[in-house]
């Protein structure tokens, strides 16, 4: 045999070696996903994030599905939408905003089944440990992190993570998730059937982070902005955020994070830290990042206090930019909408709107523009939102509006 054949023959070899051994890997737990544009993958698998939801603030457990916990604590069964998919997951659970160690004694993983309702795919419900335990406590201000679990994570597919708290205290939450989550009393976090989960809620609790193992995404990019990127005046349990389309149309090719929250600022605490305050946490620390998108600054511009006007809304910017270039990530900024219409949407916020909007487009700040200003806008009234983009409070873009935005980021940019 020829050098050359001995050679050929080898390659055959470790190739179907690779594909048996890829075939074991990937077998494990698996479920049907939808295909996802191919690659070349990656040398080893990494640790993307799929999925994320900032911390907004604590609401006590009485008030989670509006009635007492019962004696054996609550189980809260998160519905969270994935970006990208992998063979294995692990769950971030945070107490960030508790005065109390957060005890939990149980916590489980699984594909949901359908589109609607807390039923688990049959046979992908898996318990998540910590350290190897079942069960674990977070102190105040704190979060875990878990360990992995092997489960083939769909992407463009609904996880259920329940999490299970056996004693009365407060829960670190999401609110305005746009996504209905379930709630039953006692510990059913091993249930595959949804029966026990008769309550609902609009808000993510405890959760604020889903990675997954994966060789074939490329990395994940935080979109990190108000309530314009919460989503606030999408359609409930449909995933219209402008995040989602944009995770639609880069199909597991990366992870998509949403790092939005509702009357977020930039310069200044309200409902939560500001987007200086939090760009560390939210955006810096997220697994694989590798590109943010910037889309703050209007509820500056909108709401009391008011100073500093636009020129200190263009410094907190430069100093977002500054930090993500810092730790290597790519950043793009966004313009701020219109909001002509709007109650506190005077001629001088709308001056310094333009400002804003000037300073960005110039360059300088950021690697790349996306002018969601110029996407929205209506031309005969450009200080307005179009008709068609408007929700209606001539602030938050319509379902059209949040397919428009998210069809406007430049894909070859991240």
């Amino acid at each position: 045999m020829s050098k050359r054949s001995g050679y050929a023959a080898l390659a055959a070899l470790v190739s179907a070696v690779v594909l048996i051994c890829g075939g074991i890997y990937l077998g494990v737990g698996a479920v049907k996903a939808k295909p996802a544009v191919r690659k070349p993958p990656a040398a080893t698998p990494l640790w993307i994030g799929t999925w994320a939801a900032s911390p907004v603030g604590i609401a006590p457990v009485a008030t989670v599905a509006g009635a007492p916990s019962g004696s054996h604590g609550r189980s809260v069964r998160n519905v969270v939408h994935t970006s990208i998919g992998g063979t294995a997951a692990r769950v971030t659970v945070s107490n960030l905003y508790g005065t109390l160690p957060l005890r939990i004694s149980a916590v489980s993983l699984a594909v949901r089944a359908g589109d609607d309702g807390p039923e688990a795919v049959r046979g992908t419900l898996r318990p998540v440990t910590f350290g190897r335990a079942t069960g674990a406590t977070v102190a105040p201000g704190g979060q875990l992190v878990s360990d992995p679990v092997v489960l083939r994570i769909p992407y463009d597919g609904d996880l259920l993570v329940t999490v299970h708290t056996p004693a009365p205290g407060g829960v670190t939450s999401h609110t305005h998730a746009r996504q209905t989550s379930y709630v039953a009393e006692g510990d059913h976090t091993r249930d595959e059937a949804g029966d026990a989960y008769r309550t609902e809620t609009r808000s993510w609790h405890h959760v604020t982070a889903v990675d997954v193992l994966t060789a074939e995404a490329r990395g994940a990019v935080v979109a990190v902005g108000d309530s314009i990127t919460d989503g606030v005046s999408s359609t409930p349990d449909t995933n219209r955020r402008w995040p989602d389309v944009l995770a639609d149309r880069l199909a597991g090719r990366y992870g998509v994070l949403n790092e939005g929250i509702s009357g977020n600022r930039l310069l200044s605490q309200d409902r939560g830290p500001s987007t200086l305050d939090r760009f560390d946490r939210d955006v810096l620390s997220r697994s694989g990042a590798r590109t943010v998108i910037v889309a703050i600054g209007i509820n500056d511009l909108l709401r009391a206090p008011y100073t500093p006007p636009g020129d200190g809304v263009v410094t907190g910017l430069t100093e977002l930019s500054r930090r993500a270039r810092a730790q290597g990530l790519r950043v793009i900024g966004a313009t701020l909408m219109p909001c002509g219409g709007h109650l506190r949407c005077t001629p001088a916020v709308e001056a310094e709107r333009l400002e804003v909007n000037a300073a960005i487009r110039a360059g300088g700040i950021f690697d790349a523009v996306v002018d969601f200003d110029r996407a929205l806008r209506d031309p005969y009234a450009p200080q307005r939102l179009r008709p068609v983009y408007d929700s209606g409070d001539h602030l938050h873009p319509s379902d059209a509006g949040y397919a428009r935005m998210g069809a406007s980021v430049d894909v070859k940019a991240l």
